[in-house]
């Protein structure tokens, strides 16, 4: 299927502004760019209330934006944003941030993990990883009445998901109720054919995902790590159920749609939709491409129906 006509008038756009393509860019250049588009999304729902926090991890402090939809949230979702681990920040994510918790009803966490080259793999896991504990430990806080603790994350966020969720199987802890995996990095792999497909070389291409894992991992055989190739690990089972996202013109999802089928395989509970005629990019660009709302109401179903099974055991 081709592309939708909304994702083909926003190509058209980028091409017309003459802007470099992603590889031939510094890091810099690249978070300038990122920082355009989260302008572009405009403002978010009003929420209960919003607040930075300072999350301690190794070497310094990380920023946590606590998004509060109501005064009764139902749950707590950690979110942890894409851009390769090398651009993004959390204003340019706060748009999402406000629509999943307004749609979800549950505290929406935006996680301001540290980016490579200046901080190179496993920084960014470590970073989540001290976000994930913050929340947990402060849960009751976040979501009083109790709820699920769901963690999510798109792209490099995705990744960072998947890698979360088999160290908290690993360690015991915390207990993760679901894990949303949005066009994840799951591998290093740039030989699948979603990676060769001429179609796919859009926003997000192959070169750009290899310079990427170059800022971000540039020692080859670190990549093959569990921590960094989430598809590497021998054993899935005992994970999260995963909801899990990937689009049809992405060079990410042969890598994402072997791991929900390994997912599965393991015994995990699994839903996974193909998003027919979307590019990498298009859950987060809300306001812009109509494919986003509705890969935004696949997630806020899936959290619905989690809901409403723990009720039912209640």
């Amino acid at each position: 299927m081709a592309l939708d006509d909304a994702t083909s008038a926003f190509l058209t756009q980028m091409a017309e502004s003459g802007a470099q393509p992603l590889h031939e860019m510094s890091p810099e250049e690249a978070r300038g760019l990122t920082a355009m588009l989260g302008e572009m999304y405009g403002p978010g729902p009003e929420m209960h209330s919003t607040r930075d926090v300072r999350v301690p991890v190794q070497g310094g402090d990380i920023l946590v934006r606590v998004l509060t939809p109501t005064a009764q949230p139902r749950g707590v979702l950690v979110y942890l944003h894409g851009g390769g681990w090398v651009i993004g920040a959390v204003p340019e994510f706060d748009t999402l941030g406000r629509v999943l918790a307004e749609r979800t009803g549950l505290t929406t966490l935006l996680v301001d993990y540290r980016l490579a080259p200046e901080h190179r793999y496993p920084v960014a896991v470590d970073d989540s990883w001290a976000a994930l504990q913050w929340a947990h430990a402060h849960q009751g806080e976040l979501a009083p009445d109790g709820g699920p603790l769901v963690v999510a994350g798109d792209s490099a966020g995705g990744n960072l998901t998947a890698v979360l969720a088999r160290r908290a199987r690993e360690a015991g802890g915390p207990a993760i109720d679901l894990q949303v995996l949005i066009y994840p990095v799951t591998d290093a792999d740039f030989g699948t054919d979603s990676y060769s497909d001429p179609a796919n070389q859009l926003m997000l291409s192959r070169d750009a995902m290899v310079w990427f894992w170059d800022h971000y991992a540039p020692d080859a055989a670190q990549r093959s790590e569990p921590d960094a190739s989430p598809i590497k690990v021998e054993d899935l089972a005992g994970l999260p159920p995963a909801v899990v996202l990937t689009a049809e013109h992405d060079v990410l999802r042969d890598e994402g749609e072997a791991y929900a089928r390994r997912l599965a395989w393991a015994g995990v509970p699994v839903s996974h939709r193909r998003f027919d005629g979307q590019m990498h990019g298009f859950f987060t660009m809300v306001n812009l491409l109509p494919g986003s709302a509705e890969g935004i109401s696949f997630v806020a179903e899936a959290v619905d129906e989690l809901l409403a099974a723990q009720h039912a055991d209640a």
